[in-house]
């Protein structure tokens, strides 16, 4: 029977377990330069495991897709360098890890973007917050993007792909969830335009589909994942018809013979539970409709996570908590060893603890 440690393949990226480190922004690059450093190095050759997957931290492409202080970038040659220590890490241990290509479009400040304000698809204003120098505070007011510009950020997504593979990652995975800029196309409570980027679910995709195609031209398909949250209303996000507009971009994913598609689960109680009087769309929804491997995150503890997979609505469990505050979380559920609890006033930003200070179980069991 299929469980989470029945090995699999994602594209052409074959792996020996079913559990997936999720991609967990910690704010813990060097600065001047968003640059992986020491610290980020030990944080995820810790978290390596034989044959398990990695989806490392959300990266912006450009330095106008930032939108928090302390997030590594994929724009220049220092990161480029810095990541490849990364992933050299992983390597040595037997591990797979990619990429998370971001931008966070109008989710930001102009202390983060270096001057210019926020773009969006449309320009609507939130009132969510962003980590600068001075701490968290709202965002700048954001504009619409002009036709040129968003070739422009195409291309950035393009060139992220190019570093991304001269850092020595294993494949990519575009962010289109979570409120930042491919999601704010997508959905139509940030999306108001009247071009062909904008009215029909068609025209939303249209930015989403470009970018896929620009980073499977470097990649080819077998090596891109792409990230969705259906259901999310993070950062002032929603959708008329979600059902509708993730149902056809399911579809759609199809043409490019992607890796996976990674579906952030709905946090609520019962798969048919309203949200915001909209049904909300689960991996379960896209299954049909999606070919290739499906990756469910969403709070899962070890149980949930194997239910899903022997209902056969997902075929891997992205972890993010848990795996944050176990480096070795597969041996952990392996074994049905004890957790450790996590610290999340530590998440974001900071020095090594709660970072790379978590014990191991070995340590746990000598100490005691």
């Amino acid at each position: 029977m299929t469980n989470l440690f029945s090995p699999i393949s994602v594209g052409s990226i074959p792996l020996s377990h079913r559990i997936v480190a999720a991609p967990l922004t910690r704010l813990r690059s060097e600065q001047p330069g968003d640059i992986p450093g020491d610290l980020m190095v030990e944080y995820y050759a810790q978290r390596a495991s034989e044959g398990g997957l990695q989806i490392a931290e959300a990266t912006p492409v450009a330095v106008q897709g930032r939108g928090y202080l302390g997030s590594p970038g994929i724009y220049s040659d220092e990161q480029v360098a810095g990541w490849h220590r990364v992933t050299d890490a992983i390597h040595a241990k037997g591990g797979r890890i990619v990429l998370q290509l971001w931008h966070v479009g109008r989710q930001s400040h102009i202390d983060n973007t270096g001057g210019p304000s926020p773009v969006a698809p449309s320009a609507v204003q939130t009132g969510d917050l962003v980590f600068t120098k001075d701490g968290w505070v709202p965002v700048s007011p954001n504009r619409a993007l002009t036709i040129e510009e968003i070739a422009e950020i195409v291309e950035q997504f393009r060139q992220g792909a190019i570093r991304a593979k001269a850092a020595g990652f294993d494949g990519v995975e575009i962010h289109g969830a979570n409120g930042y800029l491919v999601d704010q196309f997508i959905q139509d409570g940030s999306n108001k335009r009247t071009d062909r980027y904008g009215g029909t679910v068609e025209n939303r995709a249209r930015f989403l589909f470009e970018v896929l195609e620009a980073v499977t031209s470097v990649w080819g398909g077998d090596r891109v994942g792409l990230r969705i949250g259906p259901s999310g209303t993070f950062l002032s996000m929603s959708d008329s018809d979600p059902q509708a507009t993730f149902g056809y971009i399911a579809r759609e994913l199809n043409r490019f013979g992607l890796a996976y598609l990674h579906v952030i689960e709905p946090r609520i109680v019962g798969s048919e539970a309203p949200v915001d009087g909209q049904p909300p769309v689960a991996a379960a929804h896209l299954r049909p409709l999606f070919k290739g491997p499906i990756i469910a995150a969403g709070g899962f503890d070890k149980k949930g996570a194997e239910e899903i997979i022997a209902r056969g609505d997902a075929d891997l469990v992205a972890f993010g908590r848990y795996f944050a505050s176990n480096p070795d979380l597969v041996k952990r559920y392996r074994h049905d060893w004890p957790l450790n609890a996590y610290d999340r006033a530590t998440f974001y930003g900071g020095d090594a603890r709660g970072y790379v200070d978590y014990p191991f179980y070995q340590q746990v069991a000598v100490a005691a």
